[in-house]
């Protein structure tokens, strides 16, 4: 017999799908249509196996639903700007056009070597001008809505790499990369409100039923919209008001100090008045140079100064200490809070470590709270220590008290949201240039679109201590006015990356259009997406940042839907010994050593069996080869018959005509992974459990002995079946195996299997039988029988007979197909 030889086969069928653009796909109205995107890559240079998992989840579904006489566009693409290009750059000398390029025709070689089912004719390269040429066109419909604007924001500043570093590559104060100390600097910076969409961002949220509620509560939490009071404590020495937010201004009685967040602009006047200024300013500098999530983590040492100045409570004219506190952040609410350690946590944790006064002001209705507390109560109750407001329920004194402010002028009910405005300026050279020219007379000058793109220079030196090479490139920087033909200069800056893949998904429907970003009759064919693939990780930015572009596009008049994923599907992470695989701790498995031993189809199966998608998956070299040999056997089971099954017509028998029990048995199993398999990736993609049932009717095909003419019929339709069920899965093999049963067509489009209702009904049905609530054993009975020989049948058995004998029955119950329950005069 044959071996196979995987890598051959492989080969082969994917020269066959190439040649014959078999997965390419058009516009049709007259066909039902699914867009199944998995998230395209950034071209790091080689695949990894959360890649691997990623696009062989996505490759099941679209091969799948070809199968079920879908229009599938399932394309693939390239995120192709971003920093590490840049780092590659300083490293080995190599320009970051060459080595992003060099990276995308390997990591293409790789895809098509797994044997995913793209579309090739529609891919794109963010770094390619015919895409970022339309990146700017958006950016430009942003700007004409006053959606795009430019304002002075701090920026965390390597003195010696002399560029802006993203919070991510600030490491306890100093660059990732050389080690020096970060600084904070103010920069002109472009913006997009995001949050003029704030609302609709969020209520929305709940019409994504098919998203997982995981990823809907990280949204709302980063959005985080709340509603409270905005009051202020007032600094007289200052005569300065200083406006915070809360949303527990019941327990403002409770306020034991003020702190404000470093980058609080009142915190510059502090330091030229206080007798302590230069040490005020030599801490904020320090605390400046950590990153804001580092700042807000949980259970993380606070640090703080007190400033020497007193704020006074509006409620009862108290005065209390103003701090200056890592904590606060300027990004959400004011910059300012009112410290209550009594009930707020990360208050306690700071008063505890500065020894700041903790006053109850909230007593829990159900217990009492020890004297000393070992951490913030922040839950509900009644006020205590309030003035005249003690002994209500906090809830209603949330209410009175904001009527209180408001009546007095001193404050009012207010909406926060924890999300900002989206910085989107990136001092970095490998990016989408900002659209923009600066002139003495006529100010910021958007490009005209007849202009566009404007083309990243290539012919730069990325080499000089990291930073962006443009403002240095004089041709690129000069240019005119469009507005008055005047000397002008360039915008320097990039646009963030995530611009770039906030809208590729509605690039791929129509990606050759040179008249605009895209096709109104494609996208209004093949949008929303029906299915997206990708890690959890992408939850927030990039998710919320695509449902912005998408809303704002609808309000253009450009899209006719508000939501760009219909469901959401976000996979798992490979891990290896427990860990998530990495280099650092030497547990990376490389798909293309994989691939050359095992072959893709043996990759793809175990990637797909060895857990579900929205699980971890734990890598196993023995399920690998464990797959392979089962692959192996499905080989051998058929090329060990093929030419007796090929002279075979494929005229299925129906289960009524086959003659031998042992024969019905197998038919009615072929039928039952049939409704099985289909269930599992249609409805629940538990790949797993499907092809679980793959195996099983595997083993049971090896198992059956072909005994005749009949046999072998029923035979080669568990076969055939197993074949095409697999094909999702293992597209490779199953070609190979198909074509050589004589089927002269790709199994590409041939239709998936229905079950045969007859074939499902079982012959035989078990019933359980209870006597006086107690099971005491079952009975196997012909199925279809009417309820009285059912009973007749069960009462005749040996279990009762054995366990009533001469006991009277008063009564006899059936639930139909399962269970017979007897109730006789001795109830013991």
């Amino acid at each position: 017999m044959e071996a196979c030889d995987f890598r051959a086969i492989e080969a082969k069928w994917q020269k066959y799908w190439e040649e014959n653009k078999v997965f390419k796909c058009d516009r049709d109205p007259s066909k039902k249509k699914y867009y199944v995107l998995e998230m395209f890559p950034y071209p790091s240079g080689a695949l990894h196996m959360g890649h691997l998992r990623n696009y062989a989840i996505g490759d099941v579904v679209a091969r799948f639903l070809r199968m079920n006489g879908y229009n599938v566009l399932h394309p693939m693409g390239w995120d192709a700007f971003g920093l590490p290009a840049e780092n590659a750059a300083l490293k080995s000398g190599v320009h970051p056009h060459d080595w992003t390029w060099k990276n995308i025709n390997h990591m293409r070689k790789q895809l098509k070597e797994m044997g995913a089912s793209y579309d090739w004719d529609r891919e794109i390269a963010t770094c390619s001008p015919d895409y970022y040429k339309w990146t700017q066109w958006l950016f430009l419909l942003f700007f004409k809505n006053g959606l795009a604007y430019k304002k002075e924001a701090p920026v965390n500043w390597c003195p010696s790499c002399k560029t802006v570093l993203a919070n991510e590559q600030v490491e306890g104060g100093r660059c990732w990369r050389c080690g020096s100390l970060v600084q904070k600097r103010k920069l002109n910076q472009w913006f997009l409100k995001i949050t003029a969409y704030a609302d609709e961002l969020l209520e929305s949220l709940d019409e994504l039923e098919g998203w997982p509620e995981k990823v809907k509560a990280m949204q709302r939490n980063w959005i985080g919209k709340s509603w409270g009071v905005e009051t202020f404590f007032e600094i007289e020495e200052l005569s300065r008001k200083v406006y915070i937010f809360t949303t527990r201004i019941d327990t403002i009685y409770g306020a034991t100090f003020l702190a404000l967040a470093p980058e609080h602009p009142l915190v510059d006047e502090i330091i030229k008045v206080s007798p302590i200024g230069d040490r005020i300013k030599a801490f904020v500098e320090d605390v400046m140079r950590e990153s804001e999530i580092e700042r807000g983590a949980l259970g993380r040492e606070k640090k703080g100064i007190f400033t020497g100045f007193y704020a006074k409570n509006p409620f009862n004219g108290e005065r209390v200490p103003v701090w200056i506190a890592d904590y606060v952040l300027m990004e959400y609410g004011t910059g300012a809070i009112m410290g209550v350690p009594a009930h707020d946590q990360r208050d306690f944790e700071f008063a505890k470590q500065y020894n700041l006064p903790i006053k109850v002001v909230i007593n829990p209705i159900d217990k009492e709270l020890p004297e000393e507390l070992q951490e913030a109560y922040e839950g509900d109750g009644v006020m205590v220590n309030s003035g005249p407001w003690s002994g209500l329920p906090n809830r209603e004194g949330i209410e009175k008290m904001a009527e209180w402010l408001k009546e007095r002028g001193l404050g009012e009910k207010k909406v926060n949201y924890r999300l900002r405005d989206w910085l989107i300026s990136r001092q970095r050279y490998w990016g989408a240039p900002i659209p923009v020219v600066y002139c003495e007379s006529c100010g910021t000058v958007p490009v005209p679109e007849e202009e566009l793109p404007v083309l990243l220079p290539l012919d730069v030196n990325v080499l000089e201590g990291g930073a962006t090479p443009l403002p240095y490139h004089e041709d690129f920087v000069n240019t005119k006015c469009p507005k008055c033909g005047g000397a002008a200069k360039r915008e320097t800056d990039t646009m963030d990356t995530f611009i770039c893949s906030s809208w590729y998904y509605l690039r791929f429907t129509s990606p050759w259009t040179d008249k605009a970003p895209f096709e109104q009759e494609d996208v209004d064919y093949w949008m929303p997406v029906d299915q997206y693939i990708g890690g959890v990780e992408h939850a927030i930015l990039h998710l919320l940042y695509s449902r912005f572009f998408t809303k704002f596009l609808a309000d253009q008049g450009l899209v006719k839907f508000r939501e760009p994923f219909k469901n959401l599907l976000t996979q798992g992470m490979v891990i290896k010994d427990g860990a998530k695989m990495s280099k650092s701790l030497g547990n990376v498995v490389d798909p293309d050593e994989i691939m050359k031993k095992f072959g893709a189809d043996t990759a793809r199966l175990f990637i797909l069996f060895a857990s579900p998608p929205e699980k971890d998956l734990e890598w196993s070299d023995r399920g690998v080869e464990g797959c392979h040999r089962f692959l192996n056997r499905v080989w051998k089971l058929v090329t060990e018959r093929v030419d007796e099954l090929k002279r075979l017509s494929n005229d299925y028998l129906p289960i009524s005509k086959i003659q031998d029990k042992r024969t019905r048995d197998l038919k009615r199993k072929i039928h039952k992974t049939i409704q099985k398999v289909t269930e599992d990736i249609k409805d629940r993609f538990h790949f797993n459990t499907a092809i679980s049932a793959l195996m099983e009717l595997s083993n049971e095909l090896c198992d059956f002995e072909v005994k005749g003419e009949e046999d072998l019929r029923v035979f080669k339709e568990g076969v055939e079946a197993l074949i095409v069920m697999l094909y999702p899965f293992t597209p490779h093999i199953c070609e190979e195996l198909w074509q050589r049963l004589g089927h002269p067509n790709s199994l590409a489009y041939h239709p998936w299997l229905s079950p045969e209702e007859e074939a499902l009904q079982e012959e035989e049905v078990n019933i359980v039988i209870q006597i006086n609530g107690k099971v005491r054993g079952s009975v196997r009975v012909p199925a279809g029988l009417s309820e009285e020989e059912i009973k007749r049948l069960v009462l005749e058995s040996d279990v009762v007979k054995k366990r009533i004998s001469d006991k009277k029955i008063e009564k006899v119950l059936l639930v139909p197909g399962r269970l017979v329950s007897i109730v006789t005069d001795d109830k013991a």
